[in-house]
C-alpha cells in the first residue's frame, strides 16, 4: 500500500523555462495525498479545472525508514521505480500563486496522481529515459542524467527534514512537454521501450 506521496518541483531546466520559472538552489519539495491516486487505468477530469496539465515523471519507491540520510547512502533506501503522472490543474495554481498560497488544491484533487507498476531498477542501465505517447504522438521524453538534482541528492535532501518511510513515493520531476489534457485522450508511458501504462481520459 502507498504510504506518503513526495513530489518534486522544476528538476529539469527546460521545463522550468516553459513555465517562466526560475530554478532554486535547493530542491522544490511538495506533496500529494495518496487519495489522489488513480485506482485503475482511467483519468476523470476535475469539473472546477478548464486547465489540467500532464506532467510524466521516473518514480522511486522507498523500501526502508530512514532520517538525514546521506547522499552516499541514498541508493540503498529505494531498489524499484515506475513512471507516474503528476496532474495540475494549472487554472487553480496560478489563481493560488497569485495569492501566495499553497498549491496543494491544484495539486491533490482526485485523480491527480498516477503510478504504474514498479519494476527492479536494476534492470536498467544507470541512465534511464522515459516517456509518454499522448494519442499515440510523443509528447515528453525525459533522461534521468538531465534532472538539476539527482534522485540521491533528492532523497538526501528531503530526509534531512522528513523521516522516509517504506513505500512512500518520490515523484522525481517532469522533463520539458507539459500539456493540456482533454476528455477522449489516450496516454502510454513508457521507461525506455518498455510499455508500462495505457490510460484513457474522461
Amino acid at each position: 500500500m502507498i504510504n506518503n506521496i513526495y513530489c518534486i518541483g522544476r528538476n529539469y531546466f527546460e521545463h522550468a523555462e516553459e513555465l517562466g520559472n526560475k530554478v532554486e538552489a535547493e530542491p522544490i519539495i511538495f506533496s500529494k495525498p495518496n487519495s489522489s491516486l488513480v485506482t485503475n487505468n482511467t483519468i476523470q477530469l476535475p469539473d472546477f479545472s478548464d486547465v489540467v496539465h500532464y506532467e510524466t515523471e521516473l518514480v522511486i519507491k522507498i523500501v526502508k525508514e530512514g532520517f538525514q540520510i546521506k547522499q552516499e547512502d541514498a541508493e540503498s533506501y529505494y531498489d524499484e521505480i515506475a513512471i507516474g503522472l503528476d496532474l495540475t490543474a494549472r487554472d487553480l495554481q496560478s489563481k493560488l500563486k497569485e495569492k501566495k498560497l499553497p498549491w496543494f488544491l491544484s495539486k491533490g484533487f482526485k485523480d491527480s496522481c498516477y503510478v504504474s507498476s514498479f519494476v527492479n531498477k536494476f534492470k536498467f542501465k544507470e541512465k534511464i529515459s522515459f516517456s509518454m505517447k499522448l494519442n499515440g504522438e510523443t509528447r515528453q521524453e525525459g533522461y534521468t542524467q538531465d534532472m538539476i538534482f539527482t534522485i540521491p541528492e533528492i532523497i538526501a535532501y528531503l530526509s534531512q527534514f522528513i523521516i522516509l518511510k517504506p513505500n512512500d513515493l518520490i515523484y522525481t520531476g517532469t522533463p520539458k512537454g507539459v500539456g493540456q489534457l482533454n476528455h477522449g485522450d489516450q496516454l502510454e508511458l513508457f521507461i525506455e521501450s518498455q510499455k508500462m501504462a495505457n490510460l484513457k481520459v474522461f
